[in-house]
């Protein structure tokens, strides 16, 4: 199609096994937006169920969307879909990055990019705007992704986007990910890239993003969009009394007088930052002091950064100079989140807050992301630790093996124990090395110790191995039912950033009531009561809007803005802002309730989808479901007492009942109904899934 308002009307595909390169038509996929709805709909069009992900037959899309590149706030997201490694059944999943990779591939002309096939020796992709090659990686392959980095920019020039795979991603660790701008990875996929030979994709582009709203309406769109954003996860209010703040609280905006980027030159003071002033909501987040402790988390805070158009930025940039003489790493590195807690993770011996702490966790960070390991959100790290610690390993590895790794320094919480052990993993050294590169779900099916530990709450693991996200803790049902849906921990924080907001529970009532029809859809934390309608909405728009925003690309780490800081809106956000923002930029007036019928659309070809490849009409019973201590822990106390989020098995069943009910979904199998897949436009969907027998 021509290229409009937010779409630049191509999408690039490259055949790696016949060295193809050709374009297609962005229209075709203009029902699902992009990103994640586009992934999905390859993948149904294009991969046979029966295919693993490794399979030269699997396809890999990185995908944007029609605000990637506009310069809508937060809108610098990429979607990576395909059948995931880590997954013991290898369903479909995304794994998802920041940074400015996918703002620059817009700017290249594309609006996503598929792989398909495998080289016949390793290889990385160029686009320079329409000028795509397939180059030889002969000099990249067995490097690290900074080394790798560096190699293209000095071949093609330093305004390169490059998102590559290490050693990890090469040697197919199925526990490893994409990575760009030297700190935004994608979890899960590194191996998929390994496995069809391809390094890296660098990027190039001298166009831009067309956007149909007359520049002062954009503008002042822009403005208003700012204005319903707070920190980090839409906290809307600041954790500290401030004299301009009505309410504060649990929130993220952590902001205050005396509190500094420390090892900035010179430091830099966050200050207060009041809710009227959009020219420092960048620095409304410390996120250095959340991750890594006041003091360190100050000390060594050089600066905030973040992805292409977004004000949050999340990303702490630390400068620690006893990584290089004591570790031999760069002494400065970034990262955010989990990845400041991968390092950290293998260790329960050193207290958080501390010069130490802040050490692992950066030379973790500087190992993994040059490796290119993912942690599965904590989780291999922490069954590493726990087979260690019970003597597991000991008893199951050979005696040589076991006296070669330096178990001392992890006695002794020494940071440079991960020098060995993320090599290890990395270049599948030995049995640990083969076993834990496989990821927590292979692991667990090998040894029956850690399928057991999974069980309990200790090990914050869910169902298929995959680490609890956001799950019965946030929202109770609400946060079980959507930890059920997915392939992989299930990246939502759609429920989490409401929850999380800060706002007084009544307000958050009052609010909720709006937006999901009954004040009871929201339960004070740690204190939920017996499941209703209202959370059944709130669980279904809360997945209607990760899809969006994985597919039209926005940050669900932030958005939405249901809430505001806005006391003159009374702490209204604007659900309406996604639809707003497509509208705004592609010229089409696009509604509320059409934008979340597209966001059905694409949930129930992800069920279809998923349904497909486990060949599972049950999926109520087969595929939803939770780990036993969800409805164990804690022991002494019973659902629906307060100090705990223990659930009820009845009362989950109920809450399938009413959430498929809010689906369309089949509520004795959970599958799209017929009628459901044909409203949404899904009629060659359900025609399939028949001939399949997995709907009638």
């Amino acid at each position: 199609m021509a290229a409009i308002g937010g779409y630049r009307g191509k999408i690039l595909r490259i055949d790696l096994s016949t060295g193809k390169i050709s374009s297609e038509d962005t229209a075709k996929y203009k029902d699902f937006l992009g990103g994640t709805g586009l992934g999905y709909k390859i993948l149904w069009d294009e991969v046979k169920p029966g295919t693993k992900a490794w399979d030269p037959e699997n396809r890999i899309i990185f995908g944007v969307g029609p605000l990637t590149g506009s310069g809508s706030p937060l809108s610098g997201r990429v979607s990576i879909t395909t059948l995931f490694p880590v997954n013991i059944n290898e369903l479909p999943g995304t794994g998802h990055m920041g940074g400015h990779w996918g703002a620059e591939l817009k700017f290249a002309g594309w609006d996503s990019v598929i792989v398909q096939g495998k080289a016949p020796k390793p290889v990385w992709i160029y686009i320079n705007d329409d000028k795509v090659e397939i180059r030889d990686a002969k000099n990249l392959w067995g490097n690290g992704i900074f080394r790798a980095t560096e190699e293209i920019s000095n071949e093609v020039g330093s305004d390169v986007q490059v998102a590559a795979i290490g050693q990890a991603g090469e040697n197919l660790v199925r526990v490893s990910c994409v990575l760009c701008n030297r700190s935004h990875s994608a979890g899960g996929v590194g191996s998929v890239l390994g496995s069809k030979n391809l390094k890296a994709i660098g990027v190039k582009g001298t166009g831009s993003v067309a956007i149909a709203a007359d520049k002062k309406v954009w503008k002042e769109f822009v403005n208003e969009y700012l204005s319903l954003l707070g920190a980090n996860n839409q906290g809307v209010v600041p954790t500290t009394p401030q004299p301009w703040a009505e309410y504060y609280g649990a929130t993220r905006w952590n902001a205050q007088k005396g509190q500094y980027w420390g090892a900035a030159n010179p430091p830099v003071e966050t200050g207060e930052c009041s809710a009227d002033d959009l020219n420092r909501i960048g620095y409304r987040t410390h996120k250095g002091v959340l991750d890594h402790g006041d003091g360190p988390g100050q000390r060594h805070h050089v600066r905030s950064g973040g992805c292409y158009s977004c004000p949050i930025r999340c990303h702490v940039y630390t400068d620690i100079p006893a990584l290089e003489t004591k570790y031999g790493v760069s002494r400065f590195n970034g990262n955010t989140c989990v990845g400041n807690s991968f390092g950290r993770g293998f260790f329960d011996n050193i207290t958080s807050g501390t010069e130490t702490a802040i050490e692992a966790s950066q030379l973790g960070s500087a190992l993994a992301d040059d490796y290119g390991l993912w942690n599965d959100y904590g989780q291999f790290p922490r069954d590493l630790l726990y087979a260690y610690r019970k003597g597991i390993l000991k008893a199951k590895l050979d005696p040589k093996e076991y006296d070669s790794i330096p178990w001392k320094l992890l006695d002794a919480g020494d940071p440079a124990f991960l020098l060995d052990i993320m090599k290890r993993i990395t270049f599948k050294q030995g049995e640990l090395g083969k076993l834990f590169a496989d990821g927590p779900a292979f692991l667990e099916k090998k040894w029956s110790e850690i399928a057991e530990y999974h069980q309990t709450y200790e090990s914050s693991c869910w169902k298929d191995a995959h680490a609890k996200h956001h799950s019965s803790e946030n929202g109770g049902q609400v946060g079980t039912l959507i930890n059920m849906m997915y392939n992989r921990d299930s990246q939502n924080h759609t429920h989490s950033n409401y929850l999380a907001n800060g706002l007084p529970l009544a307000l958050q009532k009052e609010i909720g009531a709006e937006l999901f029809g009954s004040p009871d859809a929201i339960d004070a934390n740690n204190n939920y009561k017996p499941m209703n309608k209202g959370k059944a909405v709130f669980t279904k728009m809360s997945l209607i809007y990760l899809e969006l925003h994985n597919s039209l690309t926005a940050c669900n780490w932030t958005l939405p803005v249901w809430a505001s800081p806005r006391k003159d809106r009374k702490y209204r956000g604007d659900v309406a802002m996604e639809a707003k923002a497509l509208s705004h930029v592609t010229g089409e007036k696009i509604s509320r309730e059409e934008i979340e019928a597209t966001g059905m659309r694409i949930l129930h070809l992800f069920r279809a989808l998923t349904a497909r490849f486990m060949n599972e009409k049950d999926m109520r019973n087969k595929h939803d479901l939770a780990n036993k201590w969800v409805f164990d822990y804690p022991a002494d106390k019973q659902p629906f007492t307060a100090g705990h989020s223990r659930m009820d098995r009845a009362d989950i069943e109920l809450a399938k009942d009413l959430f498929y009910e809010e689906m369309g979904w089949d509520k004795a199998t959970g599958m799209p109904t017929r009628a459901t897949l044909e409203k949404a436009g899904l009629k060659y969907v359900a025609d399939e899934l028949a001939k399949q027998g997995l709907i009638a």
